[in-house]
């Protein structure tokens, strides 16, 4: 019988291991572990196979073939551990934030309910998963797509996924139950909107109240993980190609997670994203038109009905940040050098069609897209090598029990990098006990081409004006907020508070940094969208000549004009961040913020301490 339930098993181990090897995956230990009934020894004969067919997938010819054998081997072993019936891994609980995001939100549920299929973590009971369940937690302002949600968790819940939709009564309702003095010293985390208005909390609040939730639902909270995902990611990587990059299906995150939290000390994980990057427009901009001018140059240079060379290009970035024009503020030695448009057209096509589509792509780029630096995957050392963390991921992160107290702060400044902020105090506070691992996310901020049914706090518009300036602000405040923050924890103890004289120092250093970053930013920016518009409005270009180019002009021009409205010498963002008096507004409600901080997770850590389970 056992024979017959490890037909993949052997069958892999054929192709893949050193059947010369005396121990490990082999078919004289296969042979052996059938022989004695030794269930044991051939769940770790899988668990040793899987990096060899890891090595074959990312660095072998044959993709597809391999990956049909990964995704089966590992559904081989799951029916192996439900037939023995003694399943003791973690079940998994998902929070899932969402406002006004009824695509992502289907996106998002169906990369989990295939990670399932797939791979078959925990197994099925009558149809339905046992070891995974998903929370909606509900921020939408708008009934209609409050309905889709709700109509989205009843699909998926009948397709054998368990999917609660924490809705914004029960939220209320939920944090009304808190004793009054407690709740009082939570808003900062949980928020204080009132019922009639208890929408668009931000992401921070939301995801906070929504652990609140993922404890009610915990049969058996010290083995139960509590994963944190955003609406616009999904259980996928993006695997690069001549045409782009192609999303997969290719990595078993719930089996490596448990394995993590099974044999180390980890408290709290996380991982990063690939696809598009997770940082505003505002501070990816000038390495953005870099790439853009240097994409027109060539093309101007190229016969517009040529074969399209702008292929055979890895869309993947040179190092973790290259996107970000301040990358040196994360400690990264930024990139000078322009990179190259991957054109995503794919069978026979000339120059013009590839502008075309670069030109339809622009102005992609405020609602956060970036054609030449998205982010890809690369498989590395494998999925169990852990790395010190300082930055949460805030749509990619795993908490055991334990790890939920470490929550993400300030969510009532609405500012943007709670994640790296948070991240910055967790470090200060549990040290090894928080690391980084490669299972990376697919993050995709635009699912429709025209930006509609996806909200997304501070930008403003639709395919024509396009105004960043909330998210703008947010995103300078933000950085002031994260910087300040480190430069507290280099020197202070987090556990214990920070003083009033050295928040405030630590206030003042970084925003004079980050004032002379920013103005040097804007003047480049100014500079090259003066370079842009010399290209691109050239009589002599063919794409001025030509009738057949005539829809890229005004949709080159429409960029240009939204980075003129946001990024311009009347730019609103530049002038609120120039501005001294709301400097100094923005300033104390950080700094109250911070010294809060102790307070305010000294509560929460009460109210964990108390909440049923």
């Amino acid at each position: 019988m056992l024979s017959e339930q490890t037909a993949t098993l052997r069958a892999c181990i054929e192709e893949y291991a050193d059947t010369s090897a005396v121990s490990g995956p082999s078919p004289d230990a296969l042979q052996q572990a059938i022989a004695q009934d030794d269930r044991s020894a051939l769940l770790a004969l899988y668990h040793d196979l899987y990096p060899r067919l890891e090595q074959a997938l990312w660095k072998g010819p044959a993709f597809d073939r391999t990956l049909a054998q990964y995704q089966a081997l590992f559904r081989e072993q799951e029916a192996l551990r439900q037939a023995a019936g003694d399943d003791t891994r973690h079940r998994f609980i998902l929070s899932i934030p969402v406002a006004d995001r009824p695509p992502h939100v289907e996106r998002c549920l169906e990369s989990i309910h295939q990670q399932c299929l797939a791979y078959g973590y925990g197994g099925s009971d009558n149809g339905v998963f046992t070891h995974v369940q998903v929370v909606i937690a509900e921020d939408s302002q708008h009934v209609e797509n409050i309905e889709q949600h709700i109509a989205l968790a009843e699909e998926y819940t009948n397709k054998g996924l368990r999917v609660h939709h924490f809705g914004l009564e029960e939220q209320y309702d939920l944090l009304q139950g808190i004793p009054r003095d407690l709740r009082k010293k939570l808003e900062s985390l949980l928020t204080d909107q009132p019922r009639e208005r208890f929408y668009r909390k931000g992401q921070a609040a939301n995801r906070n109240l929504s652990y609140l939730k993922c404890q009610q639902l915990s049969e058996d909270p010290h083995r139960t993980l509590y994963y944190m995902v955003d609406s616009d990611q999904s259980f996928q990587v993006n695997r690069g190609t001549d045409h782009g990059n192609t999303p997969v299906n290719a990595l078993n995150y719930f089996y490596y997670i448990d394995d993590i939290f099974s044999h180390t000390t980890t408290t709290l994980l996380t991982g990063k994203l690939v696809g598009d990057p997770p940082v505003s427009p505002s501070v990816m901009v000038v390495n953005f038109m870099d790439d853009v001018i240097a994409c027109l140059e060539q093309l101007a240079a190229l016969d517009p009905q040529q074969a399209c060379r702008f292929h055979h290009q890895s869309i993947a970035s040179g190092h973790d940040v290259s996107y970000h024009d301040m990358a040196g503020l994360f400690g990264f030695e930024q990139a000078p050098q322009a990179h190259p448009y991957p054109c995503p057209l794919s069978g026979p096509h000339d120059h013009l069609a590839c502008l075309l589509t670069f030109a339809e792509k622009l102005n992609g780029f405020f609602y956060g897209e970036h054609l030449t630096r998205q982010t890809g995957f690369h498989y590395g050392a494998g999925f169990t090598e852990l790395s010190p963390a300082r930055t949460i991921y805030p749509g990619n992160y795993i908490a055991n029990h334990d790890g939920l107290k470490y929550i993400i702060p300030f969510g009532n400044l609405r500012l943007r990098m709670s994640g790296p902020t948070a991240g910055r105090l967790i470090q200060a506070e549990i040290g090894a006990r928080f690391v980084s691992v490669n299972l990376p996310m697919l993050h995709t901020r635009h699912i429709h081409d025209d930006g509609d049914g996806q909200f997304r706090p501070g930008v403003e518009g639709g395919n024509e004006t396009i105004d960043l300036a909330d998210e703008f602000e947010r995103q300078f405040f933000g950085d002031l907020m994260l910087f300040s923050v480190a430069r507290l924890t280099r020197h202070g103890d987090a556990g214990q508070g920070f003083s009033q004289a050295s928040v405030t120092q630590a206030l003042e250093e970084t925003e004079q940094e980050l004032m002379a970053l920013y103005t040097a930013k804007h003047r480049e920016v100014q500079d090259r969208n003066a370079r842009l518009k010399l290209l691109v409005n050239d009589g002599q270009h063919w794409w001025q000549q030509d009738a057949r180019a005539s829809a890229a002009v005004p949709a080159m021009q429409q960029f240009i004009r939204n980075i003129d409205l946001n990024f311009g010498e009347q730019s609103t963002a530049y002038r609120q961040i120039q501005d001294s008096a709301h400097r100094d507004r923005r300033k104390q409600q950080i700094a109250s913020a911070i010294l809060a901080y102790r307070a305010s997770r000294d509560a929460w850590d009460q109210l964990f301490s108390t909440s049923p389970t």
